[in-house]
Parts: C-alpha cells; sequence; structure tokens
C-alpha cells in the first residue's frame, strides 16, 4: 500500500519561509518522479513543482519559479518543497504526488498517487 504523508504546513506572514516534507512508503522512491500541486479555495489543483527520480531535472510553475526549491532524499524516501519570499497567494493546501515506478516528469505530470495535503496559509 502506497502511502505519502506531508507536513510542514503551517501559517506565516508574507516574505516569510517554509518547508514542506513528503515521507513516502510502498512507493519504488528511487525510481520514480514525484512532484506538489496545490489547490486554493475556489481554484483547480495546480502543479507547482516535479522533480526527476535522480533529481537531474527539476520543473516549476511560472508562479513560484525562483522563489521555490524542490529536492528529494531517496535514501530517506522524502521528498521536500522549500517555500521563499511566500506571497498571500501562495495560500492552499499543498499535496505530494507521485508518478510510481515512471523517471521523468511528463508534461503534465501524471499521478498515481496522493497525499492527504498540507495547509500553507500567508497572512499578509
Amino acid at each position: 500500500q502506497v502511502r505519502l504523508v506531508e507536513s510542514g504546513g503551517g501559517l506565516v506572514q508574507t516574505g516569510g519561509s517554509l518547508r514542506l516534507s513528503c515521507t513516502a512508503s510502498g512507493l519504488t522512491f528511487g525510481a520514480s518522479a514525484i512532484g506538489w500541486f496545490r489547490q486554493a479555495p475556489g481554484k483547480e489543483r495546480e502543479e507547482v513543482s516535479c522533480i526527476t527520480s535522480s533529481s537531474g531535472l527539476a520543473y516549476y510553475a511560472s508562479s513560484v519559479n525562483g522563489r521555490f526549491t524542490i529536492s528529494r532524499d531517496n535514501a530517506k524516501n522524502t521528498l521536500y518543497l522549500q517555500l521563499s519570499s511566500l506571497k498571500p497567494e501562495d495560500t492552499a493546501i499543498y499535496y505530494c504526488a507521485a508518478a510510481n515506478a515512471v523517471p521523468y516528469c511528463s508534461r503534465p505530470m501524471v499521478v498515481n498517487y496522493w497525499g492527504q495535503g498540507t495547509q500553507v496559509t500567508v497572512s499578509s
């Protein structure tokens, strides 16, 4: 059974930083592209970032490029997202997403498994 468990969300002021983590189990983590999506109230879920299985390539939405950094530790089966220079429009539930046994980030990302999400709220 595949499980993706996010943590690290919270309330932060504009300009602040957070670090999200996603720990995976039951997944061929080292052979899978994995990424982050977010969904704001009243909006559709959107891809934020994706990283290939070997960390060779990372993709970012234009709205977060230069402010967010995705990384992974295959030895720990853990994915990270460093959020910096946060803005109120970054407020959303952030979801970890995996493309099991698919090593590359397809465009758009094909997702086989989702985490339960972690709330990020940026106050103005």
